[in-house]
């Protein structure tokens, strides 16, 4: 047997030539689950926040105003239970509440369904409040010209609200990488639970998740860099180019977002 390394760096590297490809492992588990919930919570919540959004017309009877503030009622409880209660019981009472029914999902299949599910109460709010940030002349404007409730929000509301809200979805995304960590609970394979069985061969907690950290680190930090790339791109060039025809020749007007012509 080889002599086992005596200071912290020599286990950090005995640890990781001899668990890497579980740390790997662990992280592209993490990642999916991260991204896939992410991902569906954001249609999941998008859905929610313009059923919760629409309107009651004012001389609407009663009768027609029972199923649309039922369905408020519905979305609003939903919404309270999944923000009101960590992910760590809501995955036991989903993945283990299920077995007891006779309903067995795969621990992967449980996981997404649980960041999902979670994932989309909070985007729910988020995006609602994105919507409520655009101006309403602008949705007005859109019923004004015949366009439904759906086709006014997709057209014309939710490209502006969407950009509005970029940081607050990315810190969603960067949530779930980090309670991701919670599933272990139900046995998912994602990073903290293959960290906890590397650990517990040498009982060398303190330099385990001292990695298991910097990579946490290093995967948060590049999504949030990427996410800022991405708000840049959605936001447009610097200077805008309009193209109009007052006379016969072509005519360009240029301007530039500081409000300064452009001679």
């Amino acid at each position: 047997m080889s002599e086992l390394p005596s200071s912290f760096f020599g286990w950090v590297g005995f640890i990781l030539e001899k668990y890497g490809s579980l740390f790997l492992r662990g992280t592209g588990i993490t990642l999916a689950v991260a991204i896939t919930g992410t991902v569906l919570g954001f249609v999941l919540g998008l859905l929610v926040a313009i059923l919760r959004t629409i309107p009651i017309p004012a001389r609407a009877k009663w009768y027609q105003k029972i199923p649309v503030k039922t369905l408020y009622g519905i979305l609003g409880v939903y919404i309270e239970v999944f923000r009101g209660t960590p992910m760590i019981v809501q995955a036991m009472v989903i993945y283990y509440g299920g077995m007891q029914m006779g309903m067995r999902l795969p621990v992967l299949t449980a996981a997404i369904m649980i960041v999902s599910i979670n994932t989309g109460a909070y985007m729910a709010e988020i995006i609602r409040g994105g919507i409520i940030s655009v101006d309403k002349g602008q949705k007005e404007a859109a019923h004004a010209l015949g366009m439904t409730h759906w086709q006014s929000m997709v057209h014309v509301v939710l490209p502006q609200a969407v950009r509005n809200i970029m940081p607050s979805i990315g810190n969603e995304f960067v949530v779930n990488i980090k309670d991701s960590s919670v599933l272990n609970v139900i046995s998912v394979n994602e990073l903290f639970f293959m960290s906890k069985s590397a650990a517990g061969t040498y009982l060398r907690y303190f330099e385990v998740f001292f990695i298991t950290a910097c990579i946490y680190l290093i995967l948060t930090f590049s999504v949030t860099r990427l996410l800022r790339v991405l708000e840049r791109k959605m936001d447009g060039k610097t200077n805008y180019v309009i193209y109009g025809s007052q006379s016969d020749s072509k005519a360009s007007i240029v301007i530039q977002k500081e409000g300064i012509p452009n001679d």
